[in-house]
């Protein structure tokens, strides 16, 4: 049985699925490292559930990504059956000119490291199981999928800032992320609701988060720019901020570049604004000021985004929300679907209770729906259909 390994490697962990090729695309197992280099931890599950794997590890065994990455392969090569045709990645920053996945080879990876500054948080740990895998097993075919590529067909206008025109052939730009899970959610919306109207708005709702305009099943603009900072708050990250903040802290403060790119990447967002933590479920739970400050702001700039793209569209008739909170956690939905009622949103709060893919009501001109995603299954498509051809 021929099999692709889908790898998404972050910080601390590395999520990793197994999909058998054999006729068409079929999830056989998922996994996740996570606890790299303090407490490392491996779980591995098949797709009905079961628990194939439940093991710790010492921190010295599993200090970084690379030493998770061989662990990892050796127990896949162990417990596994099937022959691994090719490696499928999930690579945050593709930069201005990929707008589809790439076989890897040295020149593509040296390409790509050259974006690291523009994703701190996600480039050089995205390309660090490339590396170990390219130096032990060369022969293994290995594809790249690109967070930007899904946003690569924007109007040039919509990706320009008002700067001097030079620094947009250099690569300064809007790029936009998250397009595998918006492109994910485009195909799922055209088989769950093939007559919604071509205007849709996709809100990725997690630690990360963003929102993308659709049209037509493509992405016409998104709330996230040059890099990985723009639009929403996230959990550590601040989200849209007038620049002249920058220049005061770095004036008045006396920051450093690496200091205001912790505090912008790690210290700001829903962490910054409650004191308390970067987790949704966090807040909900908690009677601080500072929680219900942090989840007030969070609704508040989604519905401003909305009404943005809204206006890029020239229009809605549809908004889906996906990703960890947007799937999960019907309070917030129920919280964002107010700010989207001038729109014509209404949600049914029965269905929105118990997690129905329409959540909207039967007198809501604007479809609402909670759409999971499956970045994993759009990076193995990827890869399969790149080695197929």
């Amino acid at each position: 049985m021929d099999t692709i390994l889908v790898v998404n490697a972050g910080s601390s962990s590395l999520k990793f699925e197994v999909f058998s090729v054999e006729g068409s695309l079929a999830r056989q197992i998922k996994g996740k490292m996570e606890g790299i280099g303090t407490a490392p931890h491996l779980t591995i599950k098949s797709a009905g559930g079961d628990r194939l794997a439940d093991e710790d590890y010492a921190r010295e065994a599993v200090p970084d990504l690379p030493a998770a990455t061989r662990v990892v392969g050796q127990l896949l090569r162990e417990r596994h059956q099937g022959q691994l045709i090719a490696v499928g990645h999930r690579v945050v920053h593709g930069g201005p000119d990929h707008m589809r996945s790439l076989r890897i080879d040295e020149k593509l990876l040296r390409e790509l490291e050259r974006y690291t500054p523009l994703a701190p948080l996600h480039q050089p740990n995205n390309l660090a199981p490339i590396r170990v895998l390219l130096e032990h097993q060369p022969q293994l075919a290995q594809v790249a999928c690109f967070d930007t590529a899904f946003h690569r067909g924007h109007d040039p206008m919509a990706d320009h800032y008002a700067i001097p025109a030079h620094y947009f052939d250099e690569g300064v730009r809007r790029y936009g992320f998250h397009g595998l899970s918006y492109e994910y959610v485009a195909g799922k919306l055209a088989e769950i609701a093939p007559d919604i109207g071509g205007r849709v708005i996709v809100a990725h709702l997690g630690s990360g988060a963003s929102m993308c305009a659709l049209s037509g099943g493509k992405s016409v603009e998104s709330t996230l720019g040059f890099t990985a900072l723009d639009g929403l708050p996230m959990g550590t990250r601040c989200g849209q901020i007038d620049p002249g903040v920058l220049l005061y802290l770095l004036q008045q403060h006396g920051m450093s570049a690496r200091e205001l790119q912790d505090l912008l990447y790690k210290e700001s967002g829903l962490k910054g604004l409650s004191g308390l933590s970067n987790d949704v479920r966090d807040l909900l739970a908690s009677e601080e000021p500072g929680a219900a400050l942090a989840l007030d702001h969070f609704v508040h700039r989604i519905g401003l985004n909305a009404g943005m793209l809204a206006a890029a569209l020239g229009g809605l008739d549809a908004f889906v929300f996906t990703a960890g909170v947007g799937e999960n956690s019907p309070v917030m939905r129920e919280r964002i679907s107010r700010k989207l009622e001038w729109l014509g949103a209404k949600l049914d709060r029965r269905r929105n209770a118990v997690g129905e893919l329409l959540i909207s009501g039967d007198d809501s001109t604007v479809a609402v729906y909670a759409v999971p995603t499956d970045e994993e299954l759009m990076i193995a498509r990827h890869t399969y259909a790149l080695i197929a051809a």
